[in-house]
């Protein structure tokens, strides 16, 4: 073997090849002068000569020589013809299906055959070509899993589709279990299913798009989630440093002016000992002079000097002098005063920053004719509602109000944020905010958040919010126009007074559960015609 190795990888091909058909040996045999031919190839060349000579040397032969084998030469060909038959094999490639007989390197598989159940590449595949027996198998183009190919039942290849149990058959299951069920090649489901794939493919892709575009739009959300709290620190750092500020300049002022107080009574003080020991110095004087003039003997020098004695200074009454303490009432309260001055007015930009904030969440909604109560009379842009003060007769609706004045919008809203403002200019009473959808319409109840109701009440100058006990809102002038905020997921929903950009209640912690409406009660319609004037939706003004 190594010897023939030896040979395979040095001897050029045609030392292999017949000189005949100048293809390597097959079934190869040796002459008498010592060449070699296949033997298929020498004898057909001797039949057709008279004479019989070697086609290379041209040696005579008396007799047709008696052909012999040679068995190291031929085992030397067998060796060479299968090296070369594999070398010009190709490898199996990705996409390709391998032979089942080869090992080690496997090799591309040129056909399979249905009755073995295997793959042969062009080496293995000759016994096929040449056995009798092996010759009846049915070969087919290559293909991999063969026994997934082949019908469980009856062992041949499905290559048919049923439309109705949607499996795969072979020809003897249509004659069978599937004789009644409309069949199909196998391409042409393949071709159909390919076209779904290509569909679901498309939409799958879409998907990942659509995902994908959401996560984007998470991640600018949270950009501007953290733009806005850097905005809101910066904004809140701003406002309480200008505060501390103001703080502290109150209590320089205040320091600064108990000092000077302080200063001034102290002076004066120091001023009125000045001025007694000024007159004690005086009187001091005066006593020795007339001590010393008390003792004297000489009865003219006396009354000589006495005539000469300075009248004194008219005594002050010292009674009623006196150091009063400086008085510090409303010191303090007028630097408290200036600092709520300044609190004042960082509440009112804040106030108004507040309100621009909400108004960007501002939606466009109508009233529902269907909701409203027959009384009230809606604009045809749904904008507006008053109430007629005459019951109309109008057709039995489930959403309808009947027992009190509302109306509802059309538009619900289940999550996020929405604001809408109202007019109540003119009115004396009227009450707005937003309910859930599963409030009673047709029954006299308290309306509080229990009952699904979130609601201000405007009552002749008195502003509530409506609830278990209500809540009394403080209302610093009259009332033109509300905002009304909702935060569906924070549960808040906010009122504003517009025109004074004032935020008058908030009630937190809400649970909604379920969709809310935007609500209306433009209230009764007195018998003098009180109270006739609309609510009105109206669009956000933010230069307001």
């Amino acid at each position: 073997n190594q010897r023939m190795a030896s040979a395979n990888t040095s001897w050029p091909e045609e030392n292999f090849s017949c000189s005949i058909c100048l293809d390597v040996f097959s079934s190869p045999v040796s002459t008498p002068c010592g060449h070699n031919f296949c033997r298929t190839c020498i004898t057909k060349f001797w039949d057709e000569q008279v004479k019989y000579k070697c086609p290379v040397c041209n040696e005579l032969f008396n007799t047709r020589p008696d052909l012999r084998v040679n068995i190291l030469f031929s085992e030397m060909v067998e060796w060479f013809g299968t090296s070369v038959r594999v070398k010009e094999q190709p490898c199996v490639g990705p996409a390709e299906v391998p032979c089942d007989v080869c090992t080690g390197t496997q090799l591309k598989a040129v056909k399979s055959c249905l009755v073995c159940l295997i793959s042969y590449c062009q080496t293995h595949l000759e016994p096929h070509q040449r056995v009798a027996g092996l010759k009846k198998h049915r070969l087919v183009e290559p293909m991999d899993r063969l026994d997934d190919r082949m019908c469980k039942k009856h062992d041949r290849l499905l290559e048919l589709f049923c439309k109705t149990e949607q499996v795969c058959v072979c020809l003897f299951c249509t004659e069978t279990d599937h004789k009644s069920h409309p069949v199909i090649p196998l391409k042409e489901e393949y071709e159909v299913k390919t076209a779904q794939l290509g569909k679901i493919e498309a939409e799958v892709k879409q998907l990942i798009q659509e995902r994908q575009k959401n996560i984007q739009e998470i991640k600018d959300a949270v950009k501007r989630i953290k733009a806005d709290s850097d905005r809101e620190i910066a904004d809140g750092v701003q406002v309480l440093t200008a505060l501390m500020r103001r703080i502290e300049k109150c209590q320089d002022d205040l320091n600064q002016m108990v000092k000077e107080k302080l200063k001034s009574t102290v002076k004066q003080a120091e001023d009125l000992i000045k001025e007694l020991e000024q007159e004690i110095e005086d009187l001091t004087n005066r006593s020795s002079e007339v001590k010393l003039l008390s003792h004297t003997k000489d009865h003219l020098h006396l009354l000589q000097t006495f005539r000469s004695l300075k009248d004194p200074p008219p005594p002050r009454d010292w009674t009623t002098v006196e150091v009063r303490p400086p008085s510090y009432v409303g010191t303090l309260r007028r630097s408290l005063d200036q600092l709520e001055e300044t609190l004042n007015m960082e509440m009112k930009k804040l106030r108004d920053a507040e309100l621009k904030m909400v108004q960007q969440y501002e939606v466009d909604v109508t009233l529902d004719p269907d909701t409203a109560h027959p009384r009230l009379i809606l604009s045809e842009d749904g904008k507006q509602v008053h109430d007629g003060g005459v019951w109309k007769e109008l057709p039995d609706n489930p959403k309808r109000f009947t027992r009190w004045g509302g109306v509802l919008t059309r538009q619900s809203f289940s999550s996020g944020r929405f604001y809408f403002e109202v007019q109540v200019k003119d009115k004396t009473e009227s009450w707005l905010g937003v309910a859930r959808e599963s409030i009673d319409r047709k029954c006299l109840i308290l309306l509080t958040p229990e009952t699904g109701y979130w609601t201000l009440l405007y009552y002749k100058d008195v502003l509530v919010f409506r609830d278990d006990p209500s809540v009394r809102v403080p209302l610093r002038a009259e009332l033109q126009k509300v905002g009304v905020f909702v935060d569906y997921d924070e549960g808040l929903v906010s009122f504003y007074d517009v025109e004074a950009r004032v935020h008058l209640y908030s009630a937190t912690g809400c649970t909604f559960g379920e969709p809310l409406y935007p609500i209306l009660h433009p209230g009764p319609r007195e018998h003098k015609g009180n109270n006739s004037a609309p609510l009105i939706i109206s669009p956000v003004n933010q230069t307001d």
